[in-house]
């Protein structure tokens, strides 16, 4: 009977010998400070996601020493040792009684012909193998991405703090200057109440700005991995180093999806599957031809007259082995109406997966474009609102203007930077989100495209 090879081919991985980071290297302890390349460096250590693909890769690699076994020599040593009852032997007195019997022998058999189904299990085994790495490629492109999502998220929520905090430094001067101006008998006490409660009022947003931060700080803490077997302490918060800046970058739309279609590893893996299940094909089909095999064996038997080792008799054996399929019950037809049907399905997820890349790519430059356009007039605005205030401060000094304008410029100021600050962050992150869609190599490696 045909050793069964399709399914191991087509479900196998790749060794870790071809992994790009092995998984043996210590990770490293968290920095007392923590920048983005050093974020990107040990979520790829330590991520869970890219340890547990990395197990299921190692655990799968039995398959594929199991699925090259079938091209390789079968060879086995047997042997055998009876002891038998007096009442069992007849010698007629001719010959001597033998109550012992053994045999020894070792065995090979190579497959020679087995109607090309080891040749394309091999060649399929290799195509998923390349797959593999592919998959891990895409593995570890998520994990990336999402570490500068959760790195970028805590760089904003930072960034809101400290605009929330420049927000209460400016109204506690607005109540001081309220309260010196009650002192001078300039402004009447509503003035000061007023500052009072715009001061109160501003505190639970600065609050919040902290609350969210601590929690950004959590999430990243989890998608690098950190933990307390491997850092020392779940407590410890390392301080974020950079700030979010703003640099547009031109995406051409067209050079876009060819890289994207010729770069992304989820493409490049769905085709080397797919011409896996064309070998599966034949694997399939190779079990309705004939097998042949080459037998080898040297054999050390006893001898049936003497119960001495010096009087065994061993030799060779040599001969080849043909089985040749005659009626399965179309068992074989069926199988490979199954294979046929799995190539095509992995063709047309192919064609599906390809569609969705290129939609993913369009979605994330236009992202990108409306970005760069919100972070342009984040900018305008923010130079707009502090002339504002400015001009604002000078006719409050004058006695021109009311503290309700004073007020409004406060407030509008501090309106634009958060929209700035949201901005820098949306283009950042869109940025992020289109090289990984179009599959350039992440910017903490030497080259900036595949």
């Amino acid at each position: 009977m045909k050793t069964r090879l399709l399914p191991k081919a087509l479900f196998v991985s790749v060794s870790l010998t071809t992994l790009v980071h092995s998984q043996e290297t210590k990770p490293i302890e968290i920095p007392d400070a923590l920048d983005l390349q050093t974020s990107l460096e040990f979520a790829l250590q330590n991520n869970y996601d890219i340890l547990t693909a990395k197990q299921r890769i190692e655990e799968q690699n039995g398959l594929i020493i199991e699925v090259r076994a079938d091209a390789l020599p079968d060879v086995s040593l047997s042997g055998q040792y009876t002891e038998l009852d007096g009442g069992l032997t007849e010698t007629f007195g001719l010959f001597p009684e033998t109550l012992t019997n053994w045999s020894i022998a070792l065995n090979a058999r190579q497959t020679l012909y087995a109607g090309g189904g080891v040749r394309a299990a091999l060649n399929a085994q290799r195509m998923i193998e390349e797959a593999a790495v592919f998959e891990l490629q895409s593995i570890i492109n998520d994990v990336l991405l999402q570490t500068r999502e959760n790195f970028y998220t805590a760089l904003v929520a930072r960034e809101r703090i400290q605009v929330q905090e420049e927000n209460i430094a400016l109204l506690s001067e607005q109540l001081e200057d309220a309260r010196q101006r009650l002192d001078a008998g300039t402004v009447s006490r509503f003035e000061v109440l007023r500052a009072e409660v715009d001061l109160a009022n501003a505190r639970p947003d600065l609050i919040r700005a902290r609350s969210d931060f601590r929690l950004s700080v959590e999430e990243l803490r989890t998608v690098l991995g950190f933990s307390k077997s491997k850092s020392g302490g779940v407590e410890k918060i390392p301080d974020l180093l950079g700030k979010l800046e703003y640099t547009a970058n031109h995406y051409d739309l067209e050079r876009s999806l060819v890289q994207a279609i010729s770069f992304r590893p989820e493409l490049r893996r769905l085709e080397l599957v797919a011409q896996a299940r064309e070998e599966g094909i034949k694997i399939a089909r190779s079990d309705g031809r004939p097998e042949i095999a080459a037998l080898a064996a040297y054999q050390l038997n006893k001898s049936s007259f003497s119960n001495s080792i010096d009087d065994g008799l061993h030799g060779w054996i040599a001969g080849v082995e043909v089985s040749v399929p005659v009626f399965d019950g179309r068992r074989t037809k069926g199988r490979v109406i199954q294979a046929k049907s799995q190539a095509d399905q992995a063709k047309l997820e192919f064609d599906h997966a390809r569609l969705l890349v290129e939609v993913e790519v369009r979605r994330a430059l236009s992202d990108v474009r409306e970005a760069q356009e919100l972070a342009d007039a984040s900018v305008f605005v923010v130079n707009q609102a502090e002339e504002a205030l400015k001009m604002a401060d000078a006719r409050y000094d004058a006695r021109d203007a009311s503290q309700l304008d004073l007020i409004q410029a406060r407030v509008a100021l501090t309106e634009a930077k958060l929209n700035q600050v949201e901005a820098y962050f949306r283009y950042n992150l869109a940025e992020a989100q289109a090289r990984r869609a179009i599959g350039i190599a992440d910017r903490f490696t030497d080259s900036e495209s595949p």
